[in-house]
Formats: structure tokens, sequence, C-alpha cells
């Protein structure tokens, strides 16, 4: 799933797999006395028993067949069940609506899924095989942005009596069940909804979640709790999901005059600093995680310049992360040195292992014949929506000219961000800056939408693939055997092996440079605690607690 700026509207994506949340926890210990009234400081006084959270992205739609955003997937994430999850704040999969880890046929392309019984929707509908079923084939027959993740991957899904899911796939796909963990990929009430294309309910939902849907407006969302809940009860009695549409500011000072209990997503680095401090003082409490959102540019193997790969090489080496780490984020962000984030034991920092020596850099392309009466000139491309990539942009211009002396020149260009990726894959750009975000957790899906493809050759480079949507026409034939092995593969040290084999081809052909991974905050009231930061910037609601906070008698 690519971003362009933070937070955004996601536009591309190919298949993928699944592995890890890593969260934070926050609990907040207050004090007893023996003669005192217990009182709320809150911003929701006159309804305690509710938590306010604060945002400024209102979903577009929140059917899960359909949504392919961040505002979206935290609210169906909260109201939803899937066959797969993961424990709360650990990278452990385990069962959900299923009753147990598959069964996997020797080929490795039938899986055999057990259901969990007694399981209702917010409707009263029973959930079984049937429903199931009907969830997935609808998730993928209604056409909706995310129905690639099982288009691509399923060939067939019956049913086996009551509780009984049987699922064929068209390859063999090692982290199918944590593909099935995806928040979209959920069970919806077959009395809600209907199968056919375009068929969408985007303000409604009825799933079988610890909590049902209230109201879904403009500007706010209700969430009422699901009494009728298998699993877990929450630990309030509702959540209303405040959105300040876009307006950061009002986002701040809503949280700074205690009308929200959180604010989370998204906040500008001046403002993050500025709670930070306040939370040093008490006013507050802080959560922050990194992110396994990703910057990247990518480097066209196709176009004047940056085919050769000492040009890719000395862009690699002029990258100063800490600089923009420093000046865009004042900090708040992760350095990359690698595709694949630090979230995941597989990472290895191979950029920074390779690319230091900027001196070396230089005269290796002068000897290839660049000089500043004959510069690589190269257009940086990226979405016109985006403040962090026109700084980025303007950085690498000015660290060109200070490092290279003339023998390499950035041209910064932005456009907008439907026309930017409508000509990504047209080969229109030498490079670009953009953001990727996994629909879901697995180091594939930061090496397969990257680097497969389909087909190619050893003069055109890809034509057909993910590296071809991407903008690189990046084609290596090992790489893909590479891929096709660890997608073949279960045993996760062999896994391992294979993706620090890709890692290193990659470092060595630079069709692509990593440059940093945002961090996460999420800002809490003193009275509000039980809050667990995902990594996949969700955090279940049905944690949250208010504490009652005791004042003396006098």
């Amino acid at each position: 799933m690519i971003i362009q700026g933070f937070w955004k509207r996601s536009y591309q994506a190919r298949k993928l797999i699944t592995l890890s949340f890593l969260s934070t926890y926050l609990v907040l210990i207050t004090g007893c006395n023996k003669q005192s009234e217990l009182t709320s400081s809150s911003a929701s006084e006159n309804n305690s028993d509710r938590i306010t959270i604060g945002t400024i992205s209102q979903p577009r739609t929140i059917d899960p067949a359909d949504n392919y955003e961040l505002s979206g997937m935290m609210i169906i994430y909260n109201l939803s069940d899937t066959l797969y999850t993961y424990e709360v704040g650990t990278t452990k999969l385990k069962p959900q609506l299923a009753t147990k880890m598959p069964t996997i046929s020797k080929n490795g392309l039938v899986y055999t899924i057990r259901l969990r019984k007694g399981v209702k929707f917010h409707d009263g509908t029973a959930f079984n095989s049937e429903a199931m079923a009907f969830s997935l084939e609808r998730f993928m027959a209604n056409g909706g942005k995310p129905s690639f993740l099982l288009t691509n991957t399923i060939e067939k899904i019956e049913t086996n009596g009551k509780y009984e899911l049987i699922i064929t796939l068209k390859e063999p796909f090692s982290a199918f069940p944590a593909l099935l963990a995806f928040p979209g990929i959920c069970a919806v009430s077959p009395q809600a909804y209907q199968i056919g294309k375009g068929k969408f309910v985007p303000n409604n939902f009825v799933g079988t979640g610890p909590y049902k849907l209230k109201k879904f407006h403009t500007g706010l969302l209700q969430l009422d709790t699901f009494d009728n809940y298998w699993g877990e009860k929450p630990k309030n009695q509702g959540i209303n999901l405040q959105i300040y549409s876009n307006n950061a500011a009002n986002l701040f000072n809503a949280f700074r005059t205690k009308s929200i209990d959180i604010a989370y997503q998204s906040l500008t680095p001046e403002q993050v600093e500025n709670l930070i401090k306040e939370s040093r003082a008490g006013k507050g409490k802080v959560i922050e995680n990194i992110s396994t959102n990703i910057t990247f540019m990518a480097l066209n193997v196709n176009s004047e310049f940056t085919s050769q790969k000492v040009i890719r090489k000395a862009i690699a080496t002029l990258i100063d992360r800490e600089l923009f780490n420093e000046r865009i984020f004042k900090g708040q962000s992760e350095l990359s040195y690698t595709m694949i984030p630090k979230s995941f034991n597989v990472s290895r920092p191979v950029f920074k292992d390779i690319y230091n020596n900027v001196a070396e850099a230089k005269q290796l392309l002068i000897e290839a014949g660049f000089s500043r009466k004959n510069p690589a000139t190269i257009e940086i491309w990226y979405s016109s929506d985006s403040a962090e990539m026109s700084q980025a942009a303007a950085i690498l211009k000015s660290l060109a000219k200070r490092d290279f002396g003339g023998l390499l020149k950035f041209i910064p260009n932005n456009i907008s961000s439907v026309a930017f990726f409508k000509n990504l894959s047209l080969g229109s750009y030498q490079s670009i800056l953009s953001n990727w975000y996994p629909d879901f957790l697995d180091a594939d899906n930061y090496i397969y939408p990257f680097l497969n493809c389909i087909k190619g050759t050893a003069t055109q480079n890809c034509i057909e693939g993910s590296s071809q949507v991407q903008g690189s026409f990046y084609h290596n034939e090992k790489i893909n055997q590479l891929i096709t092995q660890q997608r073949k593969t279960l045993n996760s040290t062999e896994r391992e092996e294979i993706f620090v084999k890709i890692q290193k081809i990659l470092a060595e052909d630079v069709p692509y440079i990593p440059l940093w991974q945002t961090k996460e905050y999420a800002f809490i009231q003193n009275d509000i605690n039980g809050t667990i930061f995902n990594l996949n910037q969700t955090f279940p609601f049905w944690k949250i607690t208010r504490s009652k906070i005791e004042k003396v008698v006098k």
C-alpha cells in the first residue's frame, strides 16, 4: 500500500503476507487517600464511561470489502473479527474466528480451517462456515480497492459442514494465515450485505466484533459495546471518535483543553514536540512507537543516468538520513538502511554497511566521465500534497551540490497525487520519493511489491510486474527465484536466510533507496489507561479504561 504523505489515502499495492505487531504500553497509577471523593478529570465528565478519541482523518468508507485507508481500517479493526489475529501487544499470530491454526495439505495449496461456535453477528445472525465463505467471496467479487489481496491468492472456497472452511490457493503461500489477519478480511453478516460488483455499504457495519456501530456521521463516529460478544468484553462503555477534518491545530487544541481523552493521527512534528514536553511536566502522557510505514526513493533503471549503476550507487552514498530526521521531523523518525523495517528479525542494514564513503563515490562519478560541464542531471518527482517529500527533495538537491560539486544535479518536481500514481508505471519519472504502508505485516510485503517481475528482458528490464508498477522497472531473475522460494518455505530460519540474500542483492543493484520509517504518537489524558499501540497503526479500543482520580476532602 503506497501512501503519499503521512496517514493519507493509499493508492497502489500488490500481494503480501504478514508477521508482526509490536506495541508500547502506558499504565497510569493513581494514589488513594482515606478521606476522599471520586471525581473524573477527563474530557468526558458528563459521560465518563465512554472514551473520546480525536483524529484528523474522516473514513471514506467502513465497508471492509472496499476500505483501503488507515482511517477506516482502525474502525473496522474494532468492529470485527478475522479468522486469525495477533495477541494484543505481541507478534504472535493466533486463531480468532478459527479455533486453531489451519491444517495445510502437503502441496501447500489446501487450507482446512475449523471455525468457532456460538458467535453472533451484531444483527443476531449466527456465524458459521457459510457466513465466513460469504464474507470472503464478497471481499473478492465486489471489486473493492483491497480485493486483489484474495483474488490474486485464492482459487476456490468450500464449506464442509457448519464449522469447517476449505480454501484452495492458486500457488503455495507460506504466510496465508497471516494474510487472513488483514482487518478487512473479516466476517460480515450475510443478512446485511450483498455480493455483486460495486455493492458496498459505506456508512454501516454489521460484524461480530466487541463494538457495534451506533453512528457514522461526518465529524463523528460512535461505537457502542456489543453485549453478545463471544470474546473479551470492552472495559469501557463505548467510543466517540471525534474527527477534526485534516485540521491538526484543532486536534492539538482539543487535547490541550481536555476536550478529548486521546489524540491520535496525526499531529505536526512541532505539535508532537510540544506535547512531549508537556507530558514530561505531568500534563498528559505519550506513547511512541516505530511504525511499519517506510519512505523510499525509487530509481528508474530504464531512464537516462539512473540506468547506470554507478549513479544509483552515488545517490545511495549521498543520502544523509540524520539530516532528514533533524530537518523534516525534529528527530521524530527512524533511519532506514534497508527496505525491510527493523521491526522484522530478517532486516539487515545493508545500505549502512556499503554506502558511507562520499569521496569514493565522487571519484567513481569522475571516472565515469561526469564533470561540472557534463553532470548527471536527475529529476526527482513526488506528490504535491506532501510537504515532507518537498523538503526531502530540496535537501537532496543541496546535498548533491555540497558533496559532489556539480557532478550530479537534482531537479525537484511535484505533481498531483492522482497524476503521480497514474504515471508511475509508465516510466515517466527518473526517480521518485514515495511511501509504503503494508496491508499486513511480513517481510515479503517489502520485497514482493517492489522487486517481483512477472515478465522482463535484459534490454527492457521489467515489462510487467511489481517493479514496473513501482516505477523502478527492475528485473533480476535471481531475485524472482528467491521471492518464489521464500513464499513456498514454511521454515522461518530458511526464510530469514533468503531475505538476507535478497537485501544484499537489492543494496548492490540499488533500484530503491530506503530513507526513513515514521514514528507514531498517541497522547493520552492522565486519567486514561490500558492504551496499547500496534505497529499497524491500530489499537484495541476495548482495552481502554478511565481511572477515578481522587481528590482530598478538606
